[in-house]
């Protein structure tokens, strides 16, 4: 079964075991521990609900810290992409262009990635505003 192209509209990523199955694992946990800290009210109940509202913390802290990292890197293969395919005399603008913007512009093609850029620059678009006006869109099949 051929895979449906990437674009604007389904180019998110949704991953079962950790948007569905641990994300609703703990939303349960948490209500079974408000329940038996209503039922049960004492230092343990209480401590089960504290322990599952940490929980939530690392389960967001888990998936923002690759992220994060994945932005990085991100940003440094468009900065080197912008040099490659930008004129010379366009290269000092690279660096003004903001990490959101940078992360917008990996969805366009080679043929449009400077004028992207350059328009991001000039209109100070958003990482959206930017995916909205690509035109020939390029997958980033690696990103979860």
């Amino acid at each position: 079964m051929a895979k449906t192209p990437q674009n604007l509209k389904n180019h998110a990523k949704f991953d079962p075991p950790y948007h569905v199955v641990l994300f609703l694992t703990l939303v349960l946990n948490l209500v079974f521990a408000i329940v038996h800290l209503v039922r049960h009210t004492d230092f343990f109940a209480a401590w089960l609900v504290v322990l599952s509202l940490v929980a939530f913390v690392a389960l967001f802290r888990m998936r923002q810290y690759p992220l994060k990292v994945q932005d990085r890197v991100i940003r440094l293969e468009e900065r080197l992409r912008l040099q490659t395919l930008a004129p010379l005399e366009w290269h000092a603008q690279i660096a003004r262009l903001s990490e959101d913007q940078l992360i917008g512009l990996r969805f366009a093609a080679d043929d449009e990635v400077v004028s992207l850029a350059k328009q991001a620059l000039e209109h100070n678009l958003n990482r959206k505003q930017i995916k909205e006006r690509i035109k020939n869109w390029r997958a980033d099949d690696w990103r979860l």
